[in-house]
């Protein structure tokens, strides 16, 4: 893969003159109906992550997931088959179109484990593989062939144990979508990183700010400065920040950053329960015991520049996902699921080895926690960002040099939305 340097006295943007340098409108986070056609467009139509095949250790291993991106009430369910093979259907019945998979309350997400599906209406029943089984006072009906009346299957296909789904039955294979940055990222043990922290989150923004929030590091010395000793901060505060490389691969892209404090050099740059815990924001600073996580095992996109004091890559693969591979030995996942034009759903998981210890169990703790911390800080602001452009007193805005992938995401929205509407 061709990777950028960044000349003394040129700039990352440089690099992809089709974006431009001009100041970006962001109508495209307040409109209505630009929201509306982002469903369309986007996402029924691309590679949406679900989860992880972990989610689904047996056969009849299921999970529902709500897509309200997709359309109000759009419901899958994700099963592993008697075959071993991972599926998507529409949680639809077939017979009067009954939330088919759910508990105590129909629009709360679910999981478990089954030998088949009943409708919880009028009891038809469909195997794992979708197949319509049983029908209830089947001889009631008029010349009904059960084989006419499965569940109704979504594109479902995995990448490095990731489950995607796709609502457009035309779309390229998923390999082909996720591109060179999948595969450069091949082979990474992401199935020992088994041990999950999960957070889930209504945030009042549209969708692409959070993107945006985690796309570039500029804010990171002044928002997060608490997260680091007075002293440390400050000295963050003065010097600004600069990532080590940018690279874009449409419609995806990366950061890749320095290592920070995962472990310090100066133990005294961080806080005393972090010194003895041995973790922090940039994770547990002790790499966990397992292949693939040395530095001649790392796949080729993981710390493309091979700087020596890397820290975390983050992959940003459109439309919502977004991949931290962070140094010490551990991964996180972001999803953004629209729900309004102003709002979303933030999902994100902390995927760490499994603790051999006490030791090992706090670290991890320690870090799910400050992880939490430091993402609200990024929502609360993200709330005050969409008020104040929800007004239209200001619509352009100037980006840096580092807001490149800023930049890129939402020319690439516009573009899908533009494509859509020919």
């Amino acid at each position: 893969m061709p990777h950028f340097t960044k000349p003394a006295e040129g700039s990352w943007t440089e690099h992809y003159p089709e974006l431009g340098t001009a100041p970006v409108d962001y109508t495209d986070s307040i409109d209505p109906t630009f929201f509306e056609a982002e469903r369309e467009a986007i996402f029924k139509r691309t590679w949406l992550y679900m989860g992880r095949v972990e989610q689904l250790p047996r056969v009849g291993s299921y999970f529902t997931k709500e897509i309200p991106s997709a359309g109000p009430g759009t419901s899958l369910v994700i099963v592993k088959g008697n075959d071993g093979v991972i599926r998507a259907f529409h949680n639809v019945c077939r017979h009067r179109g009954n939330k088919l998979v759910w508990n105590d309350f129909p629009n709360e997400e679910t999981a478990g484990s089954c030998k088949q599906f009943t409708c919880k209406y009028h009891a038809w029943r469909y195997s794992l593989e979708g197949d319509l089984t049983f029908v209830q006072q089947e001889g009631e009906f008029f010349d009904l062939d059960k084989k006419d009346f499965g569940l109704k299957a979504v594109r479902c296909e995995t990448w490095e144990g990731f489950i995607y789904i796709n609502l457009d039955d035309d779309a390229a294979p998923l390999v082909d979508y996720l591109g060179d940055f999948a595969k450069g990222l091949e082979g990474y043990p992401f199935d020992k990183m088994t041990e999950v922290y999960s957070y889930r989150s209504e945030i009042n923004a549209n969708w692409k700010l959070f993107i945006d929030a985690f796309a570039e590091f500029y804010h990171a010395p002044i928002l997060h400065m608490k997260q680091a000793v007075k002293d440390e901060a400050e000295k963050l505060a003065g010097y600004g920040y600069e990532a080590l490389h940018y690279e874009i691969k449409s419609p995806h892209s990366m950061i890749s950053s320095w290592g920070g404090m995962a472990p310090p050099k100066d133990p005294n740059m961080v806080k005393p329960i972090e010194r003895v815990l041995r973790s922090g924001l940039f994770g547990p600073w002790d790499v966990p015991d397992i292949e693939g996580l040395a530095e001649d095992q790392l796949p080729p996109a993981v710390n493309p520049t091979k700087f020596h004091s890397w820290g975390q890559d983050s992959f940003e693969f459109f439309p919502n996902m977004t991949l931290l591979i962070w140094k010490p030995g551990w991964y996180l996942t972001y999803t953004y699921w629209p729900t309004a034009v102003d709002k979303h759903i933030f999902e994100t998981s902390l995927y760490f080895v499994p603790p051999k210890n006490a030791r090992d169990r706090l670290a991890q703790e320690l870090a799910a926690v400050t992880f939490k911390e430091y993402a609200l800080q990024d929502a609360n602001t993200l709330e005050a960002t969409q008020t104040m452009i929800g007004t239209r007193a200001v619509t352009d805005f100037p980006l840096n040099d580092q807001e490149i992938l800023l930049r890129h995401l939402h020319k690439t929205v516009a573009d899908y939305v533009k494509e859509y509407q020919k």
